[in-house]
């Protein structure tokens, strides 16, 4: 506890029972400032020490420390360079896989790209001859929307078959018959019986509303139409072109449609039945050709059978040819035996003149007996007369 005297200017302090004066303080004080550098510099030279060492303790551990961490980056840096060169060898590695990649990707997507070119200049052809097709389409249309020019189209059709399968003399187009009338065609027939006649005009426009309108009832008139239609052309074929001794009783109407004539067969087969008891039959593009084909076999046939005597006469020339070379053949052979039997003769000769070429020079003149002489072998006669060159002429 402490006591302050302001006007004195003193303090007295009260430490544990004990009143102290500010005077014995000071002095206390001043002392202590005086021992406080002393016991400071005293302590601090200890722990300067203490310090030294702990430095030196520091230092040598600073470089322990700085070796380790050298040998740490050298080692790092050892690692960082191997990694490196991995790193390269695998970037090197995944460079090349990925350059041949690159490469086949490309050789293959050339090579798509050459069959999508391919396959496009295809389909560009393939629309191109759509596009043709559908102008065709639409032309035949046209044509076929004419009642001239549908004759003149079921003419044309007609006349290419004709003339594809027959020659030009054995038809004729748009003849005058007797009456004055005028078939498409006739065609000339063997033995000379009368000619067939083709006729190539069909009723097509009673065909074509019926095919086009999808009411029934419509439909159903355009085909009672196209049935009077057909039934009057055919009527009118019966009455012009079947003339008795100028033509064939039966006459062709032809159809320049195959699918018409399915049609006409599958839906009127009234009409079918009515023209062949009017000896009118109706043929497609197929049967006419086939017919055609048939008549020229028979045509073919009849000449063969005309010209027969003709052939007879060339084999009985033919076999006085083969005569003559039998015998000139069978006279060279008689030939060829006697030059074969004067070789033999030779060959025997030759022989006998050996042996005694070989008796003269071995002076053996012994009173031999003469030897018979002796057919050659047929292998010494063959090698021998292979050597020789005979030339045969023939007087003759």
């Amino acid at each position: 506890m402490s006591i302050d005297f302001p006007a004195l200017g003193i303090t007295i302090l009260t430490i544990g029972g004990m009143q102290v004066s500010a005077g014995a303080i000071i002095i206390c004080l001043l002392l202590l400032s005086i021992a406080l550098p002393l016991f400071v510099s005293m302590r601090f030279s200890r722990r300067s020490d203490d310090a030294r060492g702990e430095v030196s303790t520091l230092l040598r551990t600073q470089a322990e420390l700085h070796g380790r961490i050298s040998a740490l980056t050298e080692t790092l840096s050892n690692k960082q360079s191997e990694m490196s060169q991995h790193l390269n060898q695998r970037l090197d590695g995944m460079s090349q896989r990925l350059g041949a990649t690159l490469t086949e990707q490309t050789k293959s997507t050339h090579d798509n790209l050459s069959k999508l070119q391919e396959r496009l200049a295809v389909i560009d052809a393939a629309q191109s001859n759509i596009q043709t097709l559908a102008r065709d389409v639409v032309g035949l249309q046209a044509i076929l929307s004419n009642k001239q020019t549908r004759g003149a189209f079921g003419q044309a059709r007609m006349e290419t078959i004709i003339a594809d399968a027959m020659p030009s003399n054995a038809y004729a187009l748009q003849p005058t018959l007797s009456n004055g009338s005028r078939p498409d065609c006739t065609v000339r027939m063997p033995n000379n019986a009368p000619p067939l006649v083709i006729d190539a005009k069909f009723p097509l426009e009673a065909w074509n509303s019926m095919r086009e309108e999808t009411s029934p009832e419509v439909r159903k008139l355009a085909a009672q139409q196209f049935r009077r239609d057909m039934e009057v052309h055919i009527r009118d074929i019966a009455e012009k072109y079947l003339l008795a001794g100028e033509t064939q009783d039966t006459a062709f109407l032809f159809v320049p449609s195959e699918s018409i004539f399915a049609d006409i067969h599958q839906h009127f087969e009234a009409i079918v039945q009515k023209a062949h008891r009017m000896r009118v039959v109706i043929v497609s593009p197929s049967l006419l050709m086939l017919s055609v084909q048939v008549i020229q076999s028979v045509l073919k046939d009849q000449r063969m059978r005309e010209q027969a005597h003709l052939i007879q006469g060339e084999v009985a020339l033919l076999m006085d040819d083969l005569n003559r070379l039998d015998d000139r053949t069978r006279k060279l052979q008689g030939h060829f035996l006697a030059a074969q039997k004067d070789v033999d003769l030779i060959m025997t000769s030759a022989d006998k003149l050996t042996k005694r070429g070989n008796k003269i020079e071995a002076l053996d003149f012994g009173g031999d007996i003469p030897e018979q002489p002796q057919a050659p072998s047929p292998q010494s006669l063959e090698s021998r007369i292979g050597s020789l060159k005979f030339r045969v002429v023939d007087d003759e």
